[in-house]
């Protein structure tokens, strides 16, 4: 292929899975380093790609729109999607989901190369190359396996983000409005994830904030405008939250922070992505799940057999420990 191509790329959801493809992106930019890149993602994560420089232009879809509905809307927004896909004449198109939806539009972008995530053999069809998705791969290292497979090199695949700076800004005049002091350690809580059963209970979480705000810690609770209520009501102003604020602005507090805890989420794999300490609680850290990226060893999962809730508190503390004992270590270093 020319060094110079256009190159689309395919994840539309979710905001954690976006962020997982940043390696896949990154080693992409390595091998096309004078190619137009464009991201077609949902219209809700199209702010996160401002913080990834491989990126050249984003495709931001309307899905609401699409499910409204209302005739007039949906076809605007569907028939508007294909023009703006043709008159990208893309050479090369990359689906990192495989779904029907995505699989399609790969097909339909007239990409003479389109290369995908196959989850069954029915949307082979679409692809001139399609790659079987393992599920014992990491979600970032199925999105490598692509590359590889199209001859691609991704030994300099990095996880990077970079932080637009009025992002940072923002994160830094929520510390000021909340009396926060940027020279004390601080804790960042992401408690909520997408899914009920991998969320670790929040009276958890309380108790975690309790212990290390009990020794001169700031503590700080993230998440979405959905949570906003339910971290209001059950924190009752005894920690700062940042719930509702937008997404990079949460990457900004983040990136403020000590160290961050969470569950397996966006914001969090997010975190690891802007080269902070983590320590993610989860199903599992075995091959195939989400851990965080390289770090299987920042996460603190169950007992075989048990769920995300039975985890210890204890256990969970240490984890904590032990990650700040690493920060320290490479701060002397």
């Amino acid at each position: 292929m020319n060094r110079s191509e256009n190159i689309l790329l395919i994840r539309l959801k979710s905001m954690g899975d976006v962020v997982l493809t940043l390696p896949a992106v990154n080693a992409l930019r390595e091998n096309f380093p004078s190619a137009k890149i464009a991201f077609l993602t949902s219209m809700e994560n199209a702010p996160l790609l401002r913080g990834c420089r491989a990126v050249d232009d984003v495709i931001a879809l309307d899905r609401a729109a699409l499910r409204s509905g209302n005739p007039a809307k949906m076809a605007g927004e569907f028939f508007g999607l294909l023009r703006r896909l043709r008159a990208g004449k893309f050479s090369l198109v990359v689906d990192f989901q495989g779904y029907g939806e995505t699989a399609w539009l790969s097909w339909f972008s007239g990409a003479p190369q389109r290369w995908g995530s196959v989850y069954n053999q029915g949307r082979a069809w679409a692809y001139t190359l399609g790659v079987r998705r393992r599920a014992d791969q990491h979600h970032a290292e199925r999105n490598l396996a692509i590359l590889q497979a199209g001859g691609l090199n991704t030994a300099r695949a990095r996880n990077e983000f970079a932080l637009p700076a009025e992002a940072q800004e923002q994160a830094r005049a929520f510390f000021r409005q909340n009396n926060l002091d940027f020279a004390r350690p601080t804790l960042f809580i992401q408690p909520f994830t997408s899914s009920p059963q991998k969320n670790w209970p929040l009276e958890n979480y309380l108790a975690v904030a309790g212990n290390w705000q009990s020794r001169g810690w700031q503590i700080i609770f993230g998440g979405g405008p959905v949570e906003r209520t339910r971290l209001e009501l059950a924190l009752a102003g005894q920690f700062p939250t940042s719930a509702g604020v937008e997404l990079l602005v949460t990457g900004g507090l983040m990136q403020l922070a000590t160290l961050i805890l969470g569950g397996d989420t966006g914001a969090v794999h997010l975190a690891v992505a802007l080269g902070r300490r983590v320590v993610m609680v989860m199903e599992s850290s075995a091959p195939g799940y989400a851990f965080p990226f390289q770090h299987p060893e920042w996460a603190v999962t169950p007992p075989h057999g048990e769920v995300v809730a039975e985890i210890q508190i204890g256990a969970v503390l240490k984890a904590c420990e032990r990650a700040l004992a690493e920060t320290n270590e490479v701060r002397r270093v």
